[in-house]
């Protein structure tokens, strides 16, 4: 059964502190347990947390393989790609490469980007079951979306692939590739990191209102943890 935590903390230093310590202890125990550590990454604030947080962690980065809980079909060097971003802000921070990023095909359209996306998780995960991603790292948006699940959108109901392609994103670029719901309930944890008085609504909304309309509201894991890490001004209206 799944078991939520919600972790208020004083400023945007602590929720990275937190963030990466919960990084360091999942990864050693899915280490130890697998061999493999297994992380699904969203981008925005995030990129920047990990690339200040991550260094100050003891791991053995050489397990770690870092998935998109969603990507946008652009080229690689463009400032919307969310591997760019990491790309630029995380490889030579920490000791990690290229290769241990599994990452969408640019070149290709969102249907095809999505259906390759499948067959390259598919090489991690046992076969003739949905992957389960020791984490998800999650973003939240102003208006309520996470991963590139968006508010009002039919893919919030697709159940029959663990990828879905968009063409129609409400929010610029508009083609992208997204993990469904199915496999982001599945994860053994999905954590929210979040941070600043902009996102209190939002927030109050989710934990407090529980607005089940919301995207990030759906994400619930059916067999896993639920972690949100909040500062002080993002629960300033809890």
């Amino acid at each position: 059964m799944a078991s939520s935590e919600v972790k208020i903390v004083k400023a945007e230093a602590d929720v990275i502190t937190e963030l990466c310590s919960l990084l360091e202890e999942r990864s050693k125990a899915a280490i130890e347990r697998e061999d493999v550590f297994k992380v699904g990454l969203s981008g925005g604030s995030l990129v920047k947390f990990l690339s200040e947080g991550l260094p100050n962690i003891e791991t053995d980065w050489s397990k770690w393989r870092l998935f998109f809980c969603d990507e946008r079909v652009v080229p690689t060097d463009s400032a919307d790609s969310t591997f760019g971003e990491y790309k630029n802000k995380l490889i030579g921070t920490v000791p990690i490469t290229e290769d241990q990023f599994i990452k969408i095909d640019p070149e290709l359209s969102a249907e095809a980007a999505a259906k390759d996306y499948i067959q390259k998780m598919a090489v991690w995960f046992p076969p003739d079951s949905l992957p389960r991603f020791h984490i998800l790292l999650l973003g939240m948006g102003p208006d309520g979306h996470t991963c590139s699940l968006f508010p009002n959108h039919r893919i919030l109901d697709e159940t029959s692939v663990w990828v879905s392609p968009i063409t129609d994103s409400p929010k610029p670029p508009p083609s992208r590739i997204t993990l469904t719901f199915p496999v982001v309930n599945n994860a053994e944890c999905c954590v929210f990191a979040v941070t600043g008085a902009a996102k209190a609504d939002m927030v109050k909304r989710i934990l407090k209102d529980k607005e089940e309309s919301l995207p990030a509201s759906r994400v619930r894991p059916s067999d896993g943890k639920l972690i949100w890490i909040v500062d002080k001004a993002a629960a300033s209206k809890m």
